[in-house]
């Protein structure tokens, strides 16, 4: 038997997701959900957003490829077209507004709207509180990117959705979102911030065909998490795994996906919530 704190560590690099479930009782292809209609993902240059551009991209879609990058974006673009896909290029740096504004307006008048938008890009840091009390701007470039970029992207995007009846949200969020990220506060704080906004607003449109899809990534092998030396050698999902549940997601459509055991970690923090910082504090404490 594992104790808490250990289980906790366990999920954070557990791979199984309720993804295989679903792929058992699916009734749709990623090409019903994606063929003949505009994708939009953010982060597309490299990583899960590049892994999962080319499958939708394989799948039918018209992929409008967004990240800072140009070069790499038309890396991807062309491995689309190799594969007989549609994609469209639109270098944009999200935590600047007035670029984030004009890419998402040429993305309209290009394409008429956007069926389906991928939040995928993101900054992650790591540090503890104490090397953080001279660093308030960490947590604000943070929430700049990681929550006010796609909000503000959403909020352009989502009035065609809505007046179509038709779209979804996929958000790319961490599973420290509900297990805990202690040592990654600014990170996993603009990730629930984002969460919460996505799921306010899902009540709010619950009857307009617009879903909102939050996949609870766990550790994915990416440049990303590369610098940090504790996540060398652990277990970690490939980028064209992650990819996968990017696709998985919009084909079942889910409110939420990600590992089954990292949601019963949410059911515990809520029931035992002293037991649960004691236990996830030793880990922190051990450099876990």
């Amino acid at each position: 038997m594992y104790r808490i704190g250990e289980l906790t560590h366990l999920i954070k690099h557990n791979l199984d997701t309720q993804v295989s479930l679903s792929r058992l009782r699916r009734r749709h292809t990623l090409e019903d959900r994606v063929a003949g209609r505009t994708v939009l993902i953010t982060g597309a240059s490299s990583g899960i957003g590049r892994a999962a551009a080319v499958q939708i991209g394989a799948a039918g879609a018209t992929v409008a490829l967004v990240a800072r990058r140009e070069t790499e974006l038309r890396e991807v673009a062309a491995e689309i077209e190799a594969q007989g896909g549609k994609a469209a290029v639109y270098p944009c740096d999200l935590s600047d507004y007035e670029a984030l504004d004009a890419m998402a307006a040429q993305v309209l008048a290009d394409h008429g709207g956007v069926d389906i938008l991928v939040n995928n890009a993101g900054r992650s840091i790591r540090r503890r509180l104490e090397e953080t009390y001279e660093r308030f701007h960490d947590y604000e470039r943070t929430m700049v990117l990681n929550y006010f970029a796609p909000t503000r992207l959403m909020l352009a995007l989502l009035p065609g959705m809505r007046e179509r009846r038709s779209g979804q949200v996929v958000t790319v969020l961490s599973l420290s979102v509900l297990s805990g990220g202690p040592g990654y506060s600014a990170y996993v704080a603009s990730k629930a911030a984002l969460d919460s906004v996505t799921a306010n607003w899902q009540i709010e449109t619950l009857t307009e065909n617009v879903r909102f899809t939050s996949v609870y990534m766990p550790l994915v092998r990416t440049a990303m998490v590369d610098p940090n030396p504790i996540y060398r050698d652990a277990v970690a999902l490939t980028p064209e795994q992650a990819g996968q549940a990017i696709c998985d997601a919009i084909i079942d459509r889910p409110r939420r996906l990600g590992p089954v055991l990292g949601r019963l970690v949410a059911v515990l923090d809520h029931a035992l919530p002293d037991r649960m910082d004691a236990e996830r504090h030793n880990l922190f404490t051990r450099g876990i």
